[in-house]
């Protein structure tokens, strides 16, 4: 699966498994595994993990949790997208072929969108996937309807993270999907409270994602590793960003005060962050319920909703010119601009 060949694209394999279909789609720039769920008559929502991760350790949790999974599939048919040999069972990619760029992989996601004949589409990311689909937003503006990022990164690396990103690449390199390394990228993912310690054992979220990170080859996820420490800075571009955008980002995240920075150099009238309380960086698996009704509010703007009694279809297509003017506000998301911090159980507005 982890092929690399420039040829145009092209499906390569279809198998199904996890309920979902598996597309390796052939781009420029290497092979990409796409998973689908749902309805292909639906509108798109386009989904991309994090370092090390792919959908099955990035959003099932949100899609495990019935309602979120309701108001998603109801409304979307889901295409997850995988880093290059991030997927389920991946081979080694090669060390002969080039690291691809932050530009290559937001690329990739438009030739995979026009291999499926995909227009203008939602779009989900967590943390480095998030970064990815925000930079192919701002090169495909036309392409993007609305951006669902879960603890964003917008700049350069900082010096702290440029560090730990240098000994995340050596450990890599000379020792693989080592306990070290794991412990680093746990760090990242998650909060303490659910990390344990010599008290508390750690949670089944972390536990199983332990058990991911064994099957993810190492040299792969370096190369993606490589490809995100190499990025541009993104707050620049960020203000002429159109489309609607809701941030998620828990408190305890490394990666907190970036997502405060983005929102603060977004456009206010389309964009809301939600601050989750006692959640590191993945909310989809750490707090999912904490973003469900954020999520309904924001689709409430493109005229999709939760079903009733979880069945039917949409009542609108997912289209900008279904957008009332009025919707366009933070507002009428049921957000405001300040953060939002909020629980599992209940959610406080400022």
């Amino acid at each position: 699966m982890a092929d690399l060949s420039v040829d145009s694209v092209c499906l390569d394999v279809e198998t199904i498994y996890l309920g979902g279909k598996e597309h390796i789609v052939r781009t420029g720039t290497g092979a990409v595994s796409v998973i689908i769920y749902g309805d292909p008559d639906k509108p798109a929502l386009i989904t991309y993990p994090d370092l090390a991760l792919n959908h099955v350790s990035c959003f099932q949790g949100l899609f495990f949790c019935p309602e979120a999974a309701a108001l998603l599939l109801h409304n979307f048919c889901v295409y997850h997208i995988s880093p290059p040999g991030h997927e389920l069972g991946a081979a080694a990619i090669s060390e002969g072929y080039p690291v691809p760029s932050v530009d290559d992989l937001a690329d990739q996601i438009l030739e995979v969108l026009n291999y499926f004949r995909l227009g203008a589409v939602m779009c989900m990311g967590v943390m480095a996937g998030a970064y990815i689909l925000t930079l192919f937003a701002m090169k495909y503006r036309e392409r993007v309807v609305g951006l669902i990022l879960v603890s964003p990164l917008c700049k350069a690396p900082s010096w702290t993270e440029w560090l730990c990103n240098k000994v995340m690449s050596n450990l890599l390199y000379y020792y693989g999907m080592c306990g070290l390394l794991k412990e680093c990228l746990l760090y990242r993912y998650y909060s303490k409270e659910i990390r344990g310690n010599a008290e508390v054992p750690e949670s089944d979220i972390v536990q199983a994602c332990r058990r991911l990170l064994d099957e993810r080859q190492s040299t792969n996820v370096l190369r993606f590793l490589q490809a995100i420490d190499r990025r541009p800075d993104l707050t620049d571009g960020l203000r002429k960003l159109k489309c609607r955008t809701l941030i998620f980002v828990g408190d305890n995240s490394p990666f907190h005060s970036e997502s405060l920075d983005m929102i603060a150099k977004l456009d206010k009238r389309y964009s809301a962050l939600v601050e989750v309380l006692d959640c590191g960086s993945i909310v989809t698996e750490e707090q999912p319920l904490a973003m469900l009704t954020s999520m309904e509010y924001f689709l409430m703007g493109y005229g999709l909703h939760m079903p009733s009694q979880y069945s039917g279809s949409p009542r609108s297509p997912l289209s900008p010119t279904c957008i009332a003017p009025e919707l366009l506000s933070p507002e009428s998301m049921g957000l405001k601009l300040k953060p939002i911090k909020t629980r599992v159980t209940s959610q406080r507005l400022h």
